[in-house]
């Protein structure tokens, strides 16, 4: 059954591909982004003469959701269904890469752009309008469509003039421009039409390609544009503002809104390839503008009828697209939705309209910030390198005072300490609940003491910013209770030599474990042990700073030595001067802990 709903697509293409050319009057100008690209940005993406007309009179599918709740049909794939692909009026079931797909984009901008709260079920409502989700669910595992989805070739004949920009990458046509894929995007608006000129095209699979074929990279970029230029999808206004920019109908518009509305209300997954294809086309004659996602629609629209015609009316012959298979000999009419050329039928008014979806309540007007926490709210503290015990915490309030839940709130990290969030993130964004609160990730204090600062501002509101102060406090010296040498082994050396390299090698403990990174400061100091001070004669070090000729001064006490992981310290060599005798070299940490050690020094041997 695969295999001939597989032909069926294949047969549909000529049809429906070439059908979708009206839209193809598109400038590239139209692309998502293009209505709100700031001004002054340069357009990369070639404009098509100016005399080129836009309204093509485009046609698109005009199925309306069912009344009723949604229920899975018998043929839908479901248990006690044939399992072969629904032709007639879409129901709820959404092929499950397909919904895989519109799920995941929702949640990639929920993470990257929270303040747009994006639907999933809005892109579900496209997807159905544009393409019957990527024709019934013919994708493979990856999310790419088993056949190309292409519109008509874009080379001015009747269409806009858009010479090709991709070398064929996208549409397979190294001389004009072809909409692509599931969602119709051009290749240069996949490519160039976005934010600075670097595309809309998003990879939403993980899969590191671009790739508008696939179903998750084509969702993803959509739901970007959909929420460009700092749009709230929750607001009315925006969401009307975002669909039209998809395509400036009226008609479209409601019809997505219709959709939106439905599936809120319930959908169930069907497998790929067995989705419902709609089946019903029209639309589109009366308004003038036209898809700025695309430029052209693919093989998922249906035939435009020319204009001053009525949807549905016999059209003239359209010419044939370059590897695609014809139509059957003398279709003239409207195709139905497998593209066998057998005419539709003919669509039975609804007795009531579809109503419009209930706009999403909007949240009350977010109106101050305000800290909250321990004691004045704003006082963090944690060593360097622990995680902190409170983390900042933000309340959103309305004018009269009340908490605003799903506020969204960014916290930002300021200062020298190096303190971050989890994954070293410097800034997160955090939605506020329903009592108003929002809490930030665990924090993690750096390895630098010192102050820091956590400001917190509301996403896309004018609102002013609330700043948590913290500090990173440094950790504690190691401590050391005891020091001892790791050799019983008496020091005794010649006048005017030197002691072996490791002569005095010790190890500190503190309550019997290795203590590490114990500073320790050793003195040579007189043999007197009612007042033992630094000595002036006898064994020295070198002092490992000085270079030239102030490197062989005697030097008889060092700091800064410090004990290694093991607790471990091995001195630096120790030379002697001309005095003979019994001399001490005295250990001492901060803790108190302290190690005397004896070294002898013998006359040099008398010359033979």
């Amino acid at each position: 059954m695969a295999a001939t709903f597989r032909r069926r697509l294949h047969r549909g293409a000529a049809s429906t591909a070439v059908a979708a050319a009206a839209l193809a009057a598109l400038t590239a100008s139209q692309a998502p982004g293009a209505a709100d690209r700031p001004a002054g940005r340069a357009d990369r993406s070639p404009a098509p003469p100016a005399d080129t007309p836009i309204d093509g009179g485009s046609s698109f599918f005009t199925d309306a959701p069912p009344r009723k709740t949604p229920t899975p049909p018998h043929s839908s794939g479901q248990p006690g269904g044939t399992g072969t692909p629904v032709h007639g009026p879409s129901q709820a079931g959404i092929p499950a890469t397909v919904l895989a797909a519109y799920k995941k984009a929702e949640a990639d901008l929920r993470a990257s752009n929270p303040g747009c709260r994006l639907p999933w079920q809005l892109l579900a409502g496209i997807g159905e309008v544009e393409s019957g989700h990527a024709r019934g669910g013919a994708v493979d595992a990856a999310g790419t469509t088993l056949r190309p989805i292409l519109g008509p070739q874009l080379n001015g004949n009747g269409f806009a003039l858009i010479p090709d920009t991709d070398h064929g990458r996208y549409d397979g046509d190294t001389t004009h421009d072809r909409a692509v894929g599931p969602m119709q995007f051009i290749p240069s608006t996949w490519s160039q039409g976005g934010p600075g000129g670097t595309g809309w095209g998003a990879d939403g699979n993980g899969d590191g390609v671009k790739d508008p074929n696939n179903v998750f990279d084509a969702t993803l970029a959509a739901g970007r544009y959909l929420c460009a230029n700092g749009r709230d999808l929750s607001v009315q206004r925006d969401l009307d503002r975002a669909v039209l920019g998809y395509n400036n109908s009226r008609e479209y518009l409601q019809l997505v809104l219709s959709w939106y509305g439905f599936y809120q209300k319930g959908t169930f997954e069907v497998p790929d390839g067995k989705g419902p294809l709609p089946v019903h086309r029209g639309g589109g004659t009366a308004h003038t503008g036209g898809d700025t996602a695309k430029g052209a629609r693919g093989d998922a629209k249906g035939a435009p009828t020319t204009p001053g015609s009525a949807a549905g009316r016999t059209k003239p012959a359209e010419p044939a697209v370059p590897g695609a298979p014809s139509a059957p000999h003398g279709s003239t009419g409207p195709t139905h939705g497998d593209g066998t050329g057998t005419p539709a039928p003919k669509p039975t008014p609804d007795p009531k309209p579809t109503p419009d979806p209930k706009p999403t309540p909007k949240p009350a007007p977010l109106t101050a910030l305000e800290a909250v926490g321990d004691k004045d709210g704003k006082a963090l503290t944690a060593t360097a390198g622990t995680d902190f015990a409170t983390a900042p915490r933000i309340r959103a309030k309305d004018a009269d005072g009340k908490p605003v839940a799903g506020a969204s709130i960014r916290f930002a990290l300021t200062g020298t300490t190096g303190t971050r969030f989890p994954h070293g993130a410097t800034e997160v964004t955090v939605t506020t609940d329903k009592d108003g609160l929002a809490t930030a990730p665990t924090l993690h204090a750096g390895d630098t003491a010192g102050p820091f600062t956590v400001r917190a501002t509301a996403v896309d509101r004018t609102v002013r910013p609330v700043d948590v102060t913290g500090t990173v406090t440094a950790k504690p010296a190691p401590k050391a209770d005891a020091l001892a040498r790791t050799s019983d082994e008496a020091l005794t050396t010649a006048a005017g030599g030197a002691y072996a390299d490791d002569a005095v090698r010790i190890k500190a403990t503190y309550r019997g474990k290795a203590a590490a990174g114990v500073a320790v400061t050793a003195t040579l100091i007189t043999d007197d042990p009612k007042k033992p001070v630094e000595n002036d004669r006898g064994p020295y070090f070198k002092d490992p700073k000085a270079t030239g000729a102030h490197k062989d001064e005697p030097v008889r006490t060092l700091t800064g030595l410090t004990t290694d992981a093991d607790g471990l310290l091995t001195l630096p060599k120790i030379y002697t001067d001309a005095h003979a005798g019994t001399f001490r070299l005295r250990l001492t940490t901060a803790d108190g802990a302290v190690l005397t050690v004896t070294l002898t020094v013998t006359a040099p041997a008398a010359a033979s």
